[in-house]
């Protein structure tokens, strides 16, 4: 498995690469910004993009993934509870003092229990909400590897005080959709360092 994961736009969010070597197939999960990098990064592993995954609607994450289809084709996922987050994309903009990105409505929407990623590297959508109503986490079980979005952190939640935030959902969805997994399943935020489920149980603080 080829796994890239990096920092993308000014809020720097984790942008992820995960590609077949065999297939030469990938999937880029959140492409918030920087879509010449992802490009560049793609061409170098000579992978060709097969599906956009989006954690949540918030414009950090999902800032890129139009752009992105346009050169790759690849068709972009989003649960649709995050459609109204989609509609305040100039608002979000704002938020953070940038221009509003080109948004669209997704092609399919990440619903719970979807199978999404490559023939070889299949994954499941945990429907997570709690830091926006439409929140997913990728599960990528022979990988013991999960995308957590904005959910999870190393030490830390996913922040509710957004449109679409819940405080008591995403405690909920953390308990019963993430601690449920193995304690060495690997954790990419959707920014910062990663982490496990372990760690994660035993020391982050709002969890205990």
């Amino acid at each position: 498995m080829i796994r890239e994961t990096f920092p993308v736009g000014v809020l720097r969010c984790n942008c992820t690469i995960l590609g077949d070597e065999a297939t030469g197939e990938a999937i880029i999960v959140d492409p918030g910004d920087n879509i010449a990098e992802i490009l560049r990064r793609l061409a170098v592993r000579h992978l060709t993009v097969k599906q956009i995954i989006v954690t949540h609607a918030h414009i950090d994450h999902v800032g890129g993934a139009v752009a992105l289809k346009r050169v790759t084709g690849a068709p972009i996922l989003l649960n649709q509870n995050d459609l109204p987050l989609l509609a305040m994309m100039d608002e979000q903009a704002g938020w953070i003092g940038t221009e509003t990105p080109e948004v669209a409505p997704p092609d399919a929407s990440a619903d719970d229990g979807l199978r999404v990623g490559l023939m070889n590297l299949p994954g499941e959508v945990l429907h997570t909400p709690g830091h926006t109503q439409g929140s997913i986490c990728l599960y990528f079980a022979p990988q013991r590897l999960l995308i957590a979005g904005d959910t999870l952190f190393a030490g830390s939640i996913g922040r509710t005080d957004l449109p679409g935030g819940d405080s008591r959902k995403i405690i909920r969805s953390i308990h019963n959709r993430l601690l449920t997994l193995p304690d060495e399943v690997a954790v990419i935020p959707g920014h910062g360092p990663l982490t496990t489920i372990g760690q994660e149980r035993a020391n982050n603080p709002f969890l205990q």
